[in-house]
């Protein structure tokens, strides 16, 4: 399979203004606490700020970590957890695993850096997405991981689910990769499945190209288990009051579009409550933030692609 040149060398096609936000993932996006929403009105003009994006992706690399962190801080919700041990983890596999920043900003902090000056903290302001994917068998002594396992096991209600899900864990966990994929709310759709199939390649070359055997071997995934957010509606359709606009508010809404077509593909999927769920804006006000939890087969991928791209092409 032919390579590409290196991710460093490549810059995202998509290229639009866009407003810099505070640091919300798009998980995050449709909830913000009410004694915020007419101050930010005020300040709306001071605290965005539009500018030219250029995206590239990149090799996730140290400097990443406080970016990175920011992006999964609410990945377990509240749970006390080994979250810097799973930055670690992310920023070490170099391989297979992306970030996107803003393509001039890393290269005039590349630049700095060769010429022995101190490298620039802006990181955090530059990253705007991240993908990555670990085998949950080969970091499965990492405390991280172990959290991981505690607080998804924790979280299941359902008895039937709770046995697949500690067998993709337990079982299973050498052949099942951790998908996390997070980005902040200005990142462009039209990047999406860019961002995957580059990560897919990067699986599927890793198989060929890893140093040792054991480490091919830990990229040939058989399942991926993702822990996403969603809004759920908060009444039941039937139970709406007669005439109400309410009546045409999906049942389901997934503030990462991609999250739809991997639920619909998924073999199974739970969903429990987020604990420190904010004040919904005005327009969600009629949603509860919830965690979803899916795994997928590794054979199913090609066509959540391809539905990806299709989704992609029509908005």
């Amino acid at each position: 399979m032919p390579r590409p040149p290196s991710k460093r060398a490549k810059r995202a096609e998509a290229s639009s203004d866009e407003e810099r936000s505070s640091g919300e993932s798009e998980e995050e996006s449709f909830s913000n606490s009410d004694s915020d929403e007419e101050s930010s009105e005020e300040q709306s003009s001071e605290e965005l700020e539009t500018v030219q994006a250029d995206f590239a992706f990149f090799d996730p690399k140290p400097s990443d970590f406080h970016g990175v962190r920011l992006l999964l801080k609410t990945y377990l919700d509240s749970k006390p957890w080994d979250l810097t041990g799973f930055v670690d983890l992310i920023l070490a596999q170099t391989t297979v695993g992306t970030v996107v920043k803003l393509a001039d900003d890393e290269e005039e902090e590349e630049g700095e850096g060769n010429d022995g000056a101190k490298p620039s903290n802006n990181d955090d302001d530059d990253l705007f997405g991240l993908i990555s994917v670990l085998n949950l068998g080969r970091h499965g002594e990492h405390r991280c991981i172990k959290d991981l396992q505690e607080y998804l096991l924790g979280v299941c209600a359902d008895k039937d689910t709770k046995k697949k899900l500690k067998s993709m864990l337990e079982d299973k966990a050498s052949s099942v990769g951790l998908l996390v994929c997070r980005r902040f709310v200005n990142f462009p759709y039209e990047l999406v499945p860019r961002l995957y199939e580059a990560l897919f390649n990067e699986v599927s070359w890793a198989t060929e190209d890893e140093p040792t055997q054991e480490l091919r071997d830990s990229f040939k995934f058989k399942q991926y288990l993702l822990v996403v957010r969603i809004l759920e509606r908060k009444t039941p359709a039937k139970h709406k009051v007669k005439n109400s606009k309410d009546g045409d508010e999906p049942a389901v809404v997934y503030p990462k579009l991609e999250d739809e077509i991997l639920h619909e593909l998924s073999s199974w999927s739970f969903t429990f409550p987020i604990r420190t769920e904010q004040s919904a804006q005005q327009e969600m006000k009629n949603y509860k933030e919830m965690g979803l939890v899916m795994a997928v087969k590794a054979e199913a991928i090609p066509k959540f692609q391809k539905k990806l791209e299709a989704l992609i092409s029509e908005s």
